[in-house]
């Protein structure tokens, strides 16, 4: 099931119950933490994802996957997930 734009799984994530969030497909690219420019780019582009798109991986979403703070685990895990959207897996 897609449930975000860059691959992340918010049905999973800590922050969607404590901080209200509806992840960035149902909050129209603006989750808990402010407007995702990850998701704004999609929504530019008319994609559901980022494994929609011909670009992937971008630099934009190279930067999200690999930020040492709140990056992928292991790394390059959103990227893996959206081409497995892509392909409809």
């Amino acid at each position: 099931m897609v449930d975000s734009r860059c691959g992340l799984h918010c049905t999973s994530c800590e922050y969607r119950e404590p901080c209200g969030c509806g992840g960035c497909i149902e909050t129209n690219g603006h989750p808990f933490h402010g407007e995702c420019p990850v998701a704004v780019c999609c929504q530019d582009r008319g994609i559901e994802h980022c494994g929609n798109c011909a670009d992937i991986p971008c630099a934009l979403l190279m930067q999200y996957s690999g930020d040492p703070e709140q990056g992928d685990t292991p790394p390059g895990a959103r990227i893996a997930q959206c081409i497995k959207w892509a392909r409809g897996q």
